[in-house]
Parts: structure tokens; C-alpha cells; sequence
């Protein structure tokens, strides 16, 4: 799990489109606290350090406390956009988190045991089917990644969600055949199973 990280923000008066341009010309990023049955809050961060965090990668997993004029806020984010042109942020949404609260987060998915691959020494090729899953996870338990390992794995098998160990306490929200990983067989073999299939076909005809 990501470390918590601490964030200075400060209190915005307005919301909209016009309030929001005005804080971007400020060198601020504008954003919104909501969630656990409080009234949202908006707020305004630093563009460097916005922007710094985000492109860090597994901003959307890791955990904040966000320092609004002196009080601390614990939080997550559940949104941002970015500007099309120029790649800067534009708005961040954060989900407020209560104490012992699960929270649904999309997790990369990292292969490993590429070494150890039956498939793969055999000429076969790794197809990532999915890059990442949709995890039910207490907030205090976020996971940066889960493994799927393709160790053993032969041309032609996959490796689906419910072969996959989740840490505890996470639930998946997928369906747990998702296949997540298969090893493609090489063009050649593919060619010769398809000529062979043919020939068994053209002699029982």
C-alpha cells in the first residue's frame, strides 16, 4: 500500500467555472472534497505539487491528508481531468474516507514469472487482456498492484482473476473468469494448427 501523503490546500469561497478559471490563474489547481455525509468542500492546491503527484503514477490509489488551513482531511481521489492540449490538471475530485471504510479502486495488474514460462520459451507471446481490475478494498488497505504470474503457463492458457491471490480483505467487483493474461501461440503455429485442423476435416468429409 502507498503511504499516506500530505497535501497543503486552502479554502475556496465559489464554485463553478468562473471561480475555478480564477484559481488556475492564480497558479492553483482547483478541487472538491466530498463524501462520508459531509457538505462538499471546495479547495484550492499547488499547481507544481499537483502536478508532480499526479504524474508520480498510482495517484487514483494512494491515500491523502489534505491540510485546509489547518485542518486535516483524509481522503482519496476520485477523479481528475486534465487539459487535452497541454497535459496540466484542471480539477481533482476527492472521496472524504471514514475509519474502517471500503471503498471500490482500480489496481494495475503486473505480470511476472515471464522466466519461467513454458509458453514463452516455446516462441508463444504474453497477451495482456487486462491492465488493471476494480478492487473493493478497505481504505486503509489500498494494494499499489496486484501479481499475476504466468509461471508454468503453456501456449494457449490464461490466467483469470480467480486464479489470482488478492490481499487481504480486497474483493473483486469483475466477474472472477476475467481472463487477465494468455500465451498466443506463434504466427507459424498458429498457421500449421489451422492446415492441420483442415486436413483432419478434408479426410473424414
Amino acid at each position: 500500500m502507498s503511504d499516506i501523503k500530505q497535501i497543503k490546500a486552502v479554502a475556496r469561497d465559489r464554485a463553478g467555472k468562473g471561480a475555478a478559471r480564477a484559481v488556475r490563474r492564480q497558479g492553483q489547481v482547483p478541487a472538491v472534497i466530498y463524501g462520508a455525509g459531509q457538505p462538499a468542500q471546495t479547495i484550492a492546491l499547488d499547481f507544481n505539487q499537483t502536478k508532480q503527484l499526479i504524474f508520480a503514477g498510482h495517484f487514483l490509489t494512494t491515500i491523502f491528508e489534505i491540510d485546509v488551513d489547518g485542518k486535516k482531511t483524509r481522503a482519496i481521489p476520485r477523479d481528475y481531468q486534465l487539459d487535452p492540449v497541454k497535459d496540466f490538471p484542471l480539477h481533482i475530485d476527492f472521496l472524504r474516507l471514514s475509519e474502517g471504510q471500503a471503498i471500490k479502486v482500480v489496481v494495475p495488474v503486473h505480470v511476472v514469472g515471464q522466466e519461467k514460462c513454458p509458453g514463452v520459451k516455446r516462441g508463444g507471446t504474453l497477451q495482456i487482456v487486462e491492465h488493471s481490475v476494480e478492487l473493493l478494498v478497505p481504505s486503509d488497505a489500498i494494494p499499489d498492484y496486484i501479481e499475476a504470474s504466468v509461471e508454468g503457463l503453456d501456449i494457449g492458457s490464461s490466467i483469470h482473476l480467480e486464479d489470482i491471490k488478492l490481499p487481504n480483505g480486497a474483493k473483486a467487483t469483475s466477474a472472477e473468469n476475467l481472463t487477465l493474461v494468455t500465451v498466443v501461440a506463434p504466427t507459424g503455429m498458429k498457421e500449421d494448427a489451422e492446415a492441420s485442423a483442415e486436413g483432419e476435416a478434408a479426410a473424414t468429409a
